[in-house]
């Protein structure tokens, strides 16, 4: 946020960044989208394989997870590359990745099959695991109509759709959609990943330099509830 508490585009404290989703980016994914928050962009692209994970086989059912990563020119100082299971921050976002795809992904008539979702964030300026969750559910809807339009199952497994957006309360003010300005000294930070039909998955929500009661809490699910229905939205116009 500027000094004089204008927001990034000029928006309102209910309004998010530019966003865009654009489809099949990539030409060797099954699916892709590459999603874009105002500054913040991430690449997201399915994969399908006919194999499980040694625990979930002979479940008949199949898994669906995904792998999250910043590549090292995403921020203002080039960080190391990751390596897997170097960076917790970067498990504990691929894990709410899978996650939230999973709950609307009909695992039994998916069959015998494992859907992996990479996220790589190109360049990061606050709600990378907002976009990823985001760009992740395009990319997975169309490897998994790819696969219905092979004949390899009768029709889409997906129950629904998911989208991600953040919200905090900076300089006393409830905001959606934080940009790293906003999110690096934000007072309470939140996320929140929901689904079509206003149902929540999953809800963030952490006073960083304060506590914040049912009022603000209530707050903030609005501002956030109402970003994903526009999220939402989106992703059913580009498909």
């Amino acid at each position: 946020m500027a000094k004089n508490g204008e927001r990034s585009y000029g928006r309102a404290k209910d309004q998010m960044r530019p966003v865009t989703l654009t489809r099949q980016v990539l030409k060797n994914a099954a699916g892709s989208c590459m999603v874009e928050f105002g500054d913040t962009r991430v690449l997201c692209a399915a994969t399908i394989e006919d194999v499980l994970p040694p625990w979930r086989r002979g479940a008949r059912e199949g898994w669906v997870t995904a792998e999250y990563a910043m590549l090292p020119a995403s921020t203002n100082r080039r960080s190391p590359r990751e390596q897997r299971g170097r960076k917790g921050r970067s498990m504990e976002i691929e894990r709410l990745i899978g996650r939230s795809l999973r709950t609307v992904v009909a695992m039994r008539a998916l069959g015998e099959r494992t859907v992996t979702v990479d996220c790589d964030v190109i360049q990061a300026d606050g709600g990378t695991r907002t976009a990823s969750i985001t760009g992740a559910w395009v990319a997975l809807h169309d490897a998994l109509r790819e696969l219905a339009r092979s004949g390899a199952v009768p029709r889409i497994p997906l129950t629904g759709q998911v989208a991600a957006v953040s919200m905090g309360i900076v300089d006393g003010r409830a905001l959606l959609d934080l940009d790293y300005k906003e999110d690096s000294h934000a007072q309470v930070d939140m996320n929140v990943v929901g689904t079509a039909d206003g149902r929540i998955i999953e809800l963030q929500g952490t006073g960083e330099q304060m506590p914040f009661d049912r009022d603000q809490l209530n707050e903030l699910l609005d501002l956030g509830q109402a970003g994903i229905k526009q999220l939402i939205e989106l992703q059913k116009q580009i498909i």
